[in-house]
């Protein structure tokens, strides 16, 4: 519910700064790994809100298409995918208001951002896609990496006493003052849960939208996993609050009767 003129925001602290008005910017973060099509494509897709444009790890243009009139689009240069997903680069360089980050294999949709900087507007500091909710899908997420989500999502649960659905999928927005809050250290897999992780710990209200994730331009996935799913049960144990074992008591307690 929307609080009524004149009347604070029941989301906002009284150290938040004023809601973001019509002149509140937004950058679109986008990370470009090898054999991800030119990321010109999403140009004419998007919304009036983003006026800056990140892509790491893009090549030189190859269409040649113009961005949208009044957005600006900076190239950070190639970059080894084998260091991890989505650079830091990219969010530090980007100068908006609200910070958008997505991919560039066709997975994310830009047309979706309104939805994201709807919740940042709206009191939420991060905002999260979720393909397991309703209204949100996945075209691409085979019944192991499904059944490895499910195992994590409930050792998350308990960790971090929160309700979310899905901990990792890499579209996401946040208000730009959080950046340095959020700490940002892994460069892999693990930096969506990480991201997430460090928003529950400090505190920051997290929304999760749906969205859908569609076919890749690379075709199906075949996902390390095993790996993957190592690293973030990893990244769920050493972002824990130090509160978070006390958690387990009750379902311990039960077990042993």
């Amino acid at each position: 519910m929307c609080a009524t003129s004149g009347e604070p925001h029941p989301m906002r602290r009284a150290t938040d700064r004023a809601p973001a008005g019509p002149e509140a910017t937004a950058s679109l973060v986008v990370a470009v790994r090898p054999g991800d099509r030119d990321p010109e494509w999403m140009f004419d897709r998007l919304p009036p809100a983003v006026r800056e444009v990140v892509l790491v790890g893009a090549g030189p243009a190859v269409s040649g298409r113009a961005a949208p009139t009044g957005v600006a689009v900076r190239r950070l240069g190639r970059w080894d995918c084998a260091g991890g997903d989505v650079p830091h680069a990219g969010l530090l360089a980007a100068t908006g208001d609200r910070l958008v980050l997505m991919g560039a294999d066709g997975s994310m949709s830009p047309r979706e951002i309104p939805h994201y900087l709807h919740y940042l507007d709206s009191g939420f500091d991060f905002v999260k896609g979720s393909r397991f909710i309703a209204g949100g899908d996945s075209a691409d997420y085979p019944l192991l990496r499904r059944c490895g989500h499910r195992a994590l999502l409930r050792l998350a649960r308990q960790l971090y006493g929160q309700r979310l659905t899905d901990l990792w999928f890499g579209f996401c927005a946040f208000r730009r003052e959080f950046l340095g809050l959020l700490d940002l250290r892994a460069d892999r897999v693990e930096l969506g849960a990480e991201l997430v992780t460090h928003a529950l710990h400090y505190g920051l209200r997290v929304a999760e939208v749906p969205s859908l994730e569609l076919p890749s331009h690379h075709g199906p996935s075949h996902p390390r996993t095993v790996r993957d799913g190592s690293r973030i049960f990893g990244t769920l144990l050493d972002e824990r609050p130090h509160n978070a074992l006390l958690r387990f008591r009750p379902a311990l307690r039960i077990r042993a009767g």
